[in-house]
């Protein structure tokens, strides 16, 4: 039995420049300015390995104290974006789609509650849905700890599991899981850069996956 496990920043929901300029901000209030686009390339990791991929291109080393400080105030700052939470263009057709055909699927994000919690009620997602926190399922991604504790809570086997994410870490953590990636340009990554982490197909977003879906050999 098929089933899909969808990263939720950048595949579901539009919220990957908005996390972006809020850890620019943070960073900033905190007299480190890095310039966007190395942020962009980090978003998908949990807060922790994003400070310390940073701290390593800009040479900043920062103490776990400032780093939980900047990390606390990226959360603040992101809540308060408009588009927090703004579900992508196809993202809700797709779930219903699933949902309709009694075809599992789960989320699993970096994010945690509260914060995830407004992204969670834009795309209609109770509580019978699996959401799996980074925090929570042990090591984040690019480790596949969050997509090995979904595909137990589904019931499935990882042969029979799709990965669907916008970022390489989604499909590192995938092949190393041993389920087929799928990549989505919805969060900014070339096509490029996804298959070469292991993406099976890329497509543009979830819309484009819904008129896809006999590709994967889902009626």
């Amino acid at each position: 039995m098929s089933a899909f496990i969808f990263d939720l920043d950048g595949t579901l929901v539009d919220t990957v420049y908005a996390h972006v300029m809020a850890w620019q901000k943070a960073l900033d209030e905190a007299g480190v300015f890095v310039d966007a686009w190395r942020i962009h390339r980090r978003i998908g990791m949990s807060g922790g390995l994003l400070m310390r991929a940073l701290s390593q291109e800009i040479g900043r080393n920062f103490t776990p104290g400032e780093g939980k400080a900047i990390d606390d105030r990226h959360s603040e700052l992101f809540n308060k974006h408009e588009h927090a939470g703004k579900p992508l263009r196809g993202a809700i057709a797709l779930l219903k789609k699933l949902k309709h055909a009694k075809i599992p699927f789960a989320i699993a994000t970096s994010g945690t509650r509260p914060g995830i919690d407004p992204s969670l009620k834009a795309l209609s997602i109770d509580s019978g849905v699996v959401v799996v926190e980074g925090k929570k399922a042990g090591h984040p991604k690019p480790e596949p700890d969050e997509f090995y504790e979904c595909q137990s809570q589904l019931g499935v086997k990882c042969e029979e599991c799709f990965v669907v994410g916008d970022a390489v870490w989604d499909l590192l953590a995938a092949g190393r899981a041993k389920m087929f990636g799928i990549g989505l340009l919805s969060g900014g990554t070339a096509a490029e850069e996804l298959f070469k982490a292991g993406a099976f197909r890329v497509y543009s977003d979830t819309a484009e996956l819904v008129d896809s879906l006999y590709q994967l050999g889902i009626e």
